[in-house]
Formats: structure tokens, C-alpha cells, sequence
């Protein structure tokens, strides 16, 4: 029998319903989108997305109760969950409305990185491989959106999420955010986006002067990363075909003295200086701004976001606790005061937190397991403990103090409604 990091995708249908049974949080993923009930109908009216066995993709699922939806989840046993927009009907029903009047209204504002739109910048991986040296590209990312929709937006309910694979997914949980316009969601990530242009486009980032506070923020962050990262880890001044990607980044004059340069020195830290130097030379002497040593950076750091899942307000993203059916890891919140430390690796798989249920219980929880208590609440006590026996105990504890922060919000709002009822 292979070990539990020997995942294999066809163990998936047997483990599903047990996952589904026994450990998806299916109270923290109800509070979560239910927003407190401040609004009517605002879980009712959400559009979930199931992919079953085979491919069979099976959109507008909506569900009246907490209850309703974890039944029809353990019925079906989706392979992966994707959640759309909040609509102005039920999803379920939108055949039986009159057509043009099925609206989707509000969604969380959401952004997703993906580690294959770096690949021209990459030299260790390429498509749906990862490893340790790229995932600080992720990082990176996450650092860069994190300070911005923070600091220059003003958001601050943010839950980003590992995709299970490859990247990474924000969901800005504001209501602010919530209620964005498709106009209003394109204009944040055009703000947020840098690199342009396709594979045939050699130079993607462009500075013009002034440099924008934004982008100074954001170079802050790549300067702290780039020379492990790219200087030595992907090793971008080393052999003569990343050298030559580089140099096509800088001005011609430049780039005849630094192949003279490069003949006499190998070392990446001290091209680099050179590189540098130059720039420093241009930008004294030069009318217009020669930023080219922070455009390399920008180029082989900087996020690159799917601008199109951010603009719609009906676009669906994969579930945050949703199975990843190819390499089985669960699709977990991340801690950001953990964010240097987070191995995408280390995250557990279906098959390994269905084998710690197996494990022997203390005998503690054999106790409290003895304890009399009616059936529904029996229930909802034993899943908690099994998700606790898990690996998966420490982002469902990092999920449930996120939602109490966003509780804050909304609890808030409620009482700034009851108030203003009083005002009669």
C-alpha cells in the first residue's frame, strides 16, 4: 500500500464521502457566506458549482439551509467545488425566472495567480510543476496584493488560499469589495497589474517618470527576495541564455558594455552590481527616467494576475477547502504570519487526514465520545473532534479566526440597522 504522500487520484471517489462526512467544516464555510444574515437571502441566493466523476460540471446549485447544503455535498461527492456571484433569484430556479431579470449582484472581489504564467521567467519548473525555489513567487505575490488592497484600497477582510497546486486565490470578503461594479473590479486590477504583454513581448514592464508610490511599495518587496530568488536560486546571470533574456531588457549601449563586462566576471552577485551601476549612470545623465535594473525585477518578480477573474461579478473560483483531484491536497487558507514558512508540499492531502481518522483515539475523547447527548448535537461535536485529529485542525482554526474578524464587521452593521429602526 503506498504511504499517505503517495497520493493516488483513483483512491479519490472512496475518500470523498468520507471527507465530505466527516471533516469538510461545513459550520465555518456556512458562516463564512452567510455574512451574518445581515443581508436577506444572501446565502440562498448563491451559485455554487460542482465538478462530479468524469468531468460532469453541474453549475446554479443553491441551497436554503447550512443542513440542505452539506446533505446535497455528501450526496454528490463533488471533486471540485467552485462558488460564483450572490443573484437576485435562486440559481437553482434561474430557468423558471423571466430571461434578462436573473442578475448576478454582488460577489467577493477575487484574484488568482497562477505559477504557469511565469514560466518564460522560470528556469526550474515549467506548466503545472512547482517547487521551493518558484513558490517564492507566490510569496512574493501575496506580499505585493496583500500591502496594496490593504493600504491603497482600504480593504482588510482578505482570505487567501492555496490553490492545491500550483498558485494562489484572494477573496477580498469586505462589503465594500462585495458590492464592487464590473467597472470598479477591472479598474483594481489594471491598478494592480504591471507585466503586459504576450510570449512575443521581450520588455512587459515599462516605468515612466514619476514612479507611481504603488509600484516604489511593491519594488520594496521584490528587493527584499531578489537575489536569493533570482540571483541564486533560478540563477538568471549564469548560463548564456538567461544572461542574454536579461540583457534584452536594457538600453543597446548598455548591453555592449555589460557583455564586455560579463566576459571577466562570472559571479551573478557582482553582474548584478553591474547591471545596477549602469542604471545608476543612466538615470544621472539621462533626460527621462532609466529605470531598466528596476524593470528586470518588476519582469521576473512582479504578480501576474488573470485580470479576467477579477472583472466579473458572475466569474467562479475553486472553493477554499475543495479537494485538488490531481495532486489530492486540500485547497487550505493561508496564515500570512506564517506566510514565509508556507510549504505547499506540507499541505495535507484527502488521503492523509482520512488516515489520521483512523487512528487511535485518547482516551479522553473516548470519554466525551460516552457522553449522552442528543443525536444533531452529537453529530455536529464529532465532526468537530475529527477535524481536530487532523492535519487539517490548524487552517480550520486559522479560517475560524479570520471569520471572527469579519464577524466584527457585520455585527456592526446590525447593530447600526437596529438603531436606525429605533429612530421611528
Amino acid at each position: 500500500m503506498p504511504s499517505s504522500s503517495e497520493y493516488d487520484p483513483a483512491c479519490l471517489p472512496d475518500l470523498l464521502p468520507l471527507y465530505y462526512r466527516r471533516l469538510f467544516p461545513f459550520s465555518q464555510y456556512y458562516r463564512w457566506l452567510n455574512y451574518g444574515g445581515v443581508q436577506k437571502n444572501y446565502f440562498q441566493n448563491r451559485e455554487f458549482s460542482f465538478t462530479l466523476k468524469d468531468d460532469i460540471y453541474v453549475r446554479y446549485q443553491s441551497f436554503s439551509t447550512q443542513n440542505e447544503l452539506e446533505k446535497e455535498m455528501q450526496k454528490m461527492n463533488p471533486y471540485k467545488i467552485d462558488i460564483g456571484a450572490v443573484y437576485s433569484h435562486r440559481p437553482n430556479q434561474h430557468n423558471t425566472v423571466k430571461s434578462g431579470s436573473f442578475q448576478a449582484l454582488e460577489k467577493e472581489l477575487v484574484f488568482d495567480i497562477d505559477m504557469t504564467d511565469y514560466d518564460d521567467v522560470r528556469s526550474c519548473c515549467s506548466a503545472a510543476d512547482i517547487c521551493s525555489k518558484c513558490w517564492t513567487l507566490m510569496t512574493i505575490a501575496i506580499r505585493i496584493l496583500d500591502r496594496a488592497l490593504r493600504d491603497d484600497f482600504g480593504f482588510q477582510h482578505l482570505l487567501w488560499v492555496y490553490s492545491g497546486r500550483r498558485g494562489v486565490h484572494c477573496w477580498v470578503c469586505d462589503e465594500s469589495a462585495r458590492k464592487l461594479s464590473v467597472a470598479a473590479r477591472s479598474a483594481v486590477a489594471e491598478y494592480l497589474s504591471l507585466v503586459k504583454g504576450g510570449e512575443e513581448m521581450v520588455k512587459k514592464v515599462v516605468l515612466t517618470d514619476p514612479i507611481h508610490p504603488f509600484i516604489r511599495e511593491s519594488l520594496l518587496v521584490v528587493e527584499r527576495y531578489f537575489p536569493r530568488y533570482a540571483l541564486q536560486e533560478q540563477d538568471i546571470l549564469g548560463c548564456k541564455e538567461s544572461v542574454d533574456k536579461v540583457l534584452a531588457l536594457t538600453p543597446e549601449d548598455v548591453r555592449k558594455e555589460l557583455q564586455q563586462d560579463f566576459k571577466n566576471e562570472k559571479k551573478p552577485e557582482i553582474r548584478w552590481k553591474l547591471i545596477k551601476d549602469q542604471a545608476n549612470r543612466k538615470q544621472a545623465t539621462a533626460k527621462k527616467g532609466q529605470y531598466f535594473e528596476k524593470e528586470i525585477m518588476l519582469q521576473y518578480c512582479y504578480p501576474r494576475l488573470d485580470v479576467n477573474v477579477s472583472k466579473g461579478v458572475n466569474h467562479l473560483l475553486k472553493s477554499p477547502f475543495s479537494v485538488h483531484p490531481k495532486t489530492g491536497r486540500i485547497s487550505v487558507p493561508i496564515d500570512l504570519k506564517e506566510l514565509d514558512k508556507f510549504d505547499p508540499f506540507a499541505v495535507p492531502t484527502i488521503r492523509l487526514i482520512c488516515e489520521e481518522l483512523d487512528r487511535p483515539r485518547t482516551g479522553e475523547e473516548e470519554e466525551k465520545a460516552e457522553e449522552k447527548e442528543n443525536e444533531k448535537e452529537a453529530a455536529e461535536k464529532r465532526k468537530i473532534r475529527d477535524y481536530k485529529r487532523t492535519s487539517l485542525a490548524k487552517y480550520v482554526k486559522y479560517f475560524d479566526q479570520f471569520l471572527d474578524g469579519v464577524a466584527c464587521s457585520w455585527k456592526g452593521e446590525l447593530l447600526r440597522k437596529s438603531d436606525l429602526q429605533k429612530e421611528f
